[in-house]
């Protein structure tokens, strides 16, 4: 059986499924499983001209649309390069990304598809204030989780909470089947840690969506509380000269290392005590299980995926979303009580080894990948 996982961002790229699917490749390979891996390269921009039509509804409503437009001709670029470069027949094609599984199901309509979605686009791009929720570019973005619903042989996500945030959009939410992300544990070593000054640290893309926002603010009010800290904040966006103005706005920037784009963060968490990340919405969050497996105390918001991987006061603490008082509270919390923390740490290393392995990710998708061996 010959399998293709179909990326929309390159491996290289920051975020989990990108760093995900790879070491799933891996792993598969390692079996003897043939599987190869795909996506668009960057430079691949305005090439592709075929016409665009959708089976569920009529996209051209939004045509005059500037983002609608922007994805219409990304799907077309994607068509172009796949034509381009795939010359080799699959028994199974696993999406994970809806431009990659709508452009597949196109170009090979005999082949069985499968799609992970994994995040939401529209969600994100409503919370960063680039579109308003109910508008043109939202009703567009939502109809594709229907398209996907009507053109895939079997649909995934990461969450119960996603899952749930898919239902309004499709005919049979109740056939989405939950596969939470699954991370090689080999790649995160715990270490030992003696820091006389509070580590925290965080890992995201720099966007209004992350809440990044309301951490700046909480540190200024732990730091008025007399607490000192480092505050590592690992990655890069489109908000971080606005964060660098906040942090010298709340007289914190000193307590702050902005350090950009790092390829491999898990490398660098584990020297951390805390890992903090008040995110407005996630479908999932790979980072916190991989905060988890560095052996790190863990403060979320109490919002999708977070939630399900954190229960408060067990293996973790969530606060509420856009809270800074709550937030500067869990932080002084976990920074006065090794103890706690100490004991948290370890519930959540346990709980992401045992829940979040890469090897549980396999069995599960061994087992659908097997059914459609099987007929």
């Amino acid at each position: 059986m010959k399998l293709l996982q179909a990326l929309f961002f390159p491996p290289e790229q920051p975020g989990g499924v990108s760093s995900m699917v790879p070491y799933i490749l891996e792993r598969f390979q390692n079996s003897n499983w043939d599987m190869d891996l795909f996506s668009i390269p960057k430079r691949v921009r305005g090439k592709g001209q075929d016409e665009v039509r959708f089976a569920t509804f009529d996209w051209e409503e939004f045509k005059h649309n500037p983002t609608v437009q922007k994805y219409i001709q990304t799907f077309r670029d994607y068509s172009w390069w796949a034509k381009m470069r795939i010359n080799t027949k699959y028994d199974l094609i696993h999406a994970h990304h809806p431009i990659p599984a709508l452009v597949m199901k196109r170009l090979f309509p005999d082949t069985p598809l499968i799609v992970t979605i994994h995040s939401s686009f529209e969600r994100e791009l409503v919370l960063n204030g680039k579109i308003k929720e109910g508008g043109a570019e939202h009703r567009f973005l939502t109809s594709l989780y229907r398209e996907l619903e009507h053109c895939t042989d079997r649909v995934l996500t990461v969450s119960h909470s996603f899952r749930q945030y898919l239902a309004p959009y499709m005919d049979r939410p109740e056939e989405v089947t939950v596969i939470p992300n699954g991370f090689d544990e080999k790649r995160f070593k715990p270490v030992e840690r003696q820091n006389e000054v509070p580590q925290l640290i965080t890992v995201c893309r720099l966007v209004p969506a992350k809440g990044l926002d309301v951490l700046l603010e909480a540190c200024a009010e732990l730091k008025k509380r007399g607490h000192p800290f480092v505050l590592h904040l690992i990655g890069d966006g489109p908000i971080r000269t606005d964060l660098e103005a906040l942090a010298v706005e709340l007289n914190i920037y000193d307590e702050i290392i902005f350090y950009g784009y790092m390829l491999h963060p898990e490398q660098f968490m584990p020297f951390a005590d805390i890992f903090v990340l008040p995110s407005r919405a996630e479908a999932f969050g790979s980072v916190f299980a991989e905060a988890a497996l560095c052996r790190l105390g863990l403060i979320g918001t109490d919002v999708g995926g977070i939630s399900e991987q954190i229960e408060d006061g067990v293996n973790g603490l969530l606060v509420p979303p856009d809270d800074k008082s709550a937030l500067c509270d869990a932080m002084q919390r976990l920074i006065e009580d090794a103890e706690l923390r100490s004991r948290l740490s370890y519930a959540a290393w346990e709980k992401a080894k045992e829940t979040y392995s890469l090897t549980r990710v396999i069995n599960q998708l061994r087992n659908i990948y097997a059914q459609f061996m099987q007929g």
